[in-house]
């Protein structure tokens, strides 16, 4: 068996993990990332990355097929088409960039990576087993960047047709009949992507309404969409399993009959778990929250010089999260003094329309008025009044401001509409500086622009409305 000594030991090469690795790499410390998959994780090529490329495809191929008839504008084409085995490619191809993206920047930063299956022997103690040898790696620290897995249904357990994303993200060609069981920003995505592509789309949800950790003002615009690209939505509704022949989903709504659903694939997007199985994590003596390992606010667990970050960790699940955890734990283990602060973690659902949020929504600001004691003031911009969206045929959404009434300091800020992704630095920026309604509406945004939307809404907040 080999052996090998470093400062720091990282098991998981997803966003947070080799983020946490280059940062200890760049402030010196000898740094080893163990990762049995490929580097990237979840995110960089089963999740984020390939899936925004394949929903930038069917966007580009139902616009196309959306020329056939005159637009408002004049413009007219014929039928488009989509050779899907070349999309895959072109998205693998996008991926495999990244990919070695990432390990360039680990082997500028002194990074050792070792491709292998990490098993943990104790908090200072990784073995790692490769395809030619057994390595055992000494380190002060030990981070934990384990990531997510997709989440079972007993009822619909994964294996031939039923699938993760992660398989449908990899099929080699449409499915004709597709359900996505879970209406989440998952199932959501990538259904609405599948339906612009020409797969006969139905979603099946537990709860009452779509997206339901998303409040239902944002979610509508969305909904109306599902009705125009036919997607059949199904609410209240519970998988029970395939049909004997397995051609069907078996799925049982509240006060009706049960009922059969055909489907060439069933895509189960029910959320993720934490994947917390496979490399020893039971051999360390952790404090757990529920089926997360706990940690305070500088990602320290309940052992010494053990540290966890990203989906291992709890909500929210995201990236961004994971990495903003990752540099900050190098610079701990650095000597710096530095905490995480959570307050403005945006989420964004690239739906059509995109669903971003960012800080406290109204009701959340209201509930915490109640124990504290202030009041809320709550602004909405639409599209529907703003130049570049009416430019560019697609006025449907708003932006939303919250703010504390007695000093107008920004609290939160929703919106839905086509390309609010890209508003979401701007949001989070004013939450994460302190801004105030004043800052915002005094803060001159280029026209036409649908970022105006911000301004606009700070200055109805202030009961200074110009254009709506």
């Amino acid at each position: 068996m080999r052996e090998s000594t470093a400062e720091v030991v990282i098991i998981g090469g997803g966003p947070g993990g080799y983020v946490a690795a280059i940062r200890a790499g760049q402030l010196g410390l000898r740094t080893v990332l163990i990762e049995r998959a490929a580097l990237g994780g979840t995110c960089l090529n089963v999740g984020c990355i390939p899936s925004k490329a394949l929903i930038h495809a069917a966007d580009a191929f139902h616009v196309a097929n959306g020329q056939r008839e005159t637009t408002p504008f004049g413009l007219s084409m014929g039928e488009a088409k989509l050779d899907f085995g070349r999309t895959v490619a072109w998205k693998d191809a996008i991926v495999n960039r990244l990919t070695g993206g990432v390990a360039g920047l680990l082997k500028r930063s002194g990074v050792s990576v070792i491709s292998g299956v990490a098993e943990i022997l104790d908090g200072k103690t990784v073995k790692v087993g490769t395809a030619d040898a057994t390595t055992r790696v000494r380190a002060k620290h030990l981070v934990l960047a384990t990531g997510s897995v997709p989440q079972v249904l007993t009822t619909l357990p994964f294996g031939g047709n039923v699938i993760s994303s992660t398989e449908l993200l990899s099929l080699p060609e449409r499915p004709r009949n597709l359900v996505v069981v879970g209406a989440g920003y998952i199932g959501l995505e990538l259904g609405i992507a599948f339906a612009k592509l020409g797969s006969d789309v139905t979603v099946v949800e537990a709860a009452e309404r779509i997206l339901p950790r998303w409040d239902a003002a944002l979610t509508r615009p969305v909904v109306r969409r599902l009705e125009e690209l036919k997607v059949s939505v199904i609410t209240s509704a519970y998988a029970q399993g395939l049909t004997p022949d397995g051609e069907s989903l078996l799925i049982e709504q509240r006060g009706r009959a049960p009922r059969e659903l055909p489907a060439d694939k069933i895509l189960v997007a029910v959320g993720r778990t934490p994947c917390t199985e496979g490399f020893g994590l039971e051999r360390l003596d952790l404090a757990m929250d529920g089926k997360f390992v706990a940690i305070d606010d500088r990602s320290e667990t309940s052992m010494s010089n053990v540290w966890a970050i990203g989906d291992l960790t709890g909500e929210p699940m995201l990236a961004h999260r994971a990495m903003a955890q990752g540099a900050m734990v190098a610079e701990n283990i650095a000597g710096q003094r530095r905490s995480f602060d959570a307050t403005a973690i945006p989420s964004v659902c690239f739906t059509d329309p995109e669903v971003i949020s960012v800080g406290r929504t109204p009701e959340e600001a209201k509930a915490d008025g109640k124990v504290d004691g202030y009041e809320i003031k709550v602004a909405t911009f639409p599209f529907a009044a703003n130049g570049r969206a009416l430019t560019q045929v697609d006025e449907e959404g708003f932006v939303r401001i919250v703010a504390r009434a007695s000093d107008h300091l920004v609290l939160g800020a929703q919106a839905v509409g086509a390309g609010v992704s890209e508003l979401t630095s701007s949001l989070t920026l004013a939450i994460e500086m302190g801004a105030v309604l004043e800052d915002i509406a005094g803060t001159i945004g280029a026209h036409p622009t649908r970022s105006e939307a911000i301004h606009e809404a700070a200055l109805g907040a202030l009961g200074r409305g110009l254009h709506f």
